[in-house]
This record gives structure tokens, sequence and C-alpha cells, in this order.
């Protein structure tokens, strides 16, 4: 090879492996950095704040304790059930059951009676009760099975009771029972883990191809810079 032979490609034997796998890895770079860049910054923005605070755990009110003394479970009046709990509610207690077939109903604690779902004023009543913030009430919103909101994405219908403070409480229509508290940064967090896991549409999909592809090929590239890491380089004189 002649003295004027460009530098790039005055490679010996033992340094062609390593000259290919350095460029290899820069084109790699180019095509897994967005990804990389994005896994980060949302991993972060994740962990910004505690999970605890994320779930609104802080706003949820524990239930009180129940004297059972008093209380009957309508074992006649329901067919065969998977699972049956108790729980306090504002207009009294009520068993909580889980039937044969998946659905779930709710009995006074008291007669055994059926109760109704829940309506608008005795949502606001469980909301009430339920939510340990200090902000106000702004409104209740029902929401049937088939547009449940993207801060719940339940197959059940809802009343979203919504406070001042950005909080969102969902109540299970057909229950009373209090489902979820979204915060405002609840929603953050989601939108983060959505764009982590590339399923902005469901956000529960952490298997499909695309997030497979860019998972192997940023774990190649972080592979290929490992052994580059051992590429002697020499300081050149002039």
């Amino acid at each position: 090879m002649s003295p004027s032979t460009p530098v790039f490609f005055r490679i010996g034997p033992m340094k062609r492996p390593f000259a290919f796998l350095a460029r290899l890895h820069i084109w790699l770079g180019w095509l897994v950095g967005v990804p990389l860049l994005m896994w980060c910054l949302t991993g972060l923005g994740m962990v910004m704040r505690p999970i605890e605070e994320v779930r609104g755990e802080h706003l949820r009110r524990d239930p009180p304790v129940l004297a059972t003394a008093a209380l009957t479970f309508p074992g006649g009046k329901i067919g065969a059930a998977q699972a049956a709990i108790l729980a306090d509610q504002p207009d009294g207690p009520v068993w909580i059951v889980t039937e044969a077939d998946g659905r779930r109903l709710r009995y006074s604690a008291l007669d055994g009676a059926v109760a109704a779902p829940v309506i608008d004023s005795e949502a606001r009543r469980i909301a009430a009760a339920a939510y340990a913030g200090t902000a106000s009430l702004a409104g209740m919103r029902y929401f049937p099975a088939d547009l449940s909101p993207t801060d719940l994405r339940a197959p059940f219908p809802a009343w979203q009771a919504r406070y001042d403070d950005g909080t969102h409480l969902y109540i299970r229509a057909d229950t009373g029972e209090v489902v979820a508290v979204r915060t405002r940064w609840w929603r953050t967090y989601d939108f983060l883990w959505g764009l982590h896991i590339m399923d902005l549409e469901t956000r529960e999909d952490t298997h499909h191809p695309v997030l497979i592809a860019f998972a192997a090929l940023g774990a190649i590239g972080a592979a290929m810079g490992c052994i580059l890491m051992f590429r002697r380089r020499k300081a050149r004189v002039v």
C-alpha cells in the first residue's frame, strides 16, 4: 500500500474486524439512537415521582371497619358464586358477589335484597366517602362499558368523579366499588409508559414485533460498544 493511501483504508489485518465492527456500530446507532433516547427519557419521567403518588393512594380514604354481627348473606338468592366480599357503602353495607359466569352484583348485607346499579346521587356520596383530598368536586359523568375513558380502560360501566385538581375517581356502576384514582401525573405516566413500550393505543402490549426488534437491536449495539472498548488506539506522532 502506497504512502498516499488515505488513513481510513490503511488498516492492518488484525484491525480490520474492529474497523468493520466500528462502522456497523455507527450505522446501528443511527437506527436505534432515537428509541434508546426515548426509553431513557420516558424511564426518567416515570421514576420522577413515587409510584404511590402516581396511583393517588394519598387521595383515597380507607373504608371503615364493619361490625358483622347484624349482617346476613343472601345465600339462597344467588347462584353459584366464585367470590363474595363485604363492603361498606354510604347507603349501607353490601355483599359484592362474583357469580360463576363472571357477573358482579351487589346485595344488601342487611336484608339480602339485590341493590340497583349506582345512580348519580349515590355516586356522589360514594366519591365523597372515598376521596381524601382537598379539591372540590367539579362534576360527575357516566361512561358505559363500550365508551370507557382512556385513563380507566375497563370493560364495565363506571361513574367518573372529576375534581378541581385534575383527579378522576372512578366508581363501578354495577357494584359501587371505587376501582381507580387517576391523578394528572398518572395520566402523564400512562402516556410515557405507552411511549416506553411503543403502544400508544392500548398501552398494554409489551410483546409486539416493533418493540422486540428495537430492543434486540439496542442490545446488539450495546454489546458492540462493549467489544469496541477493547480496541487499542495508538496516538499518531506528527
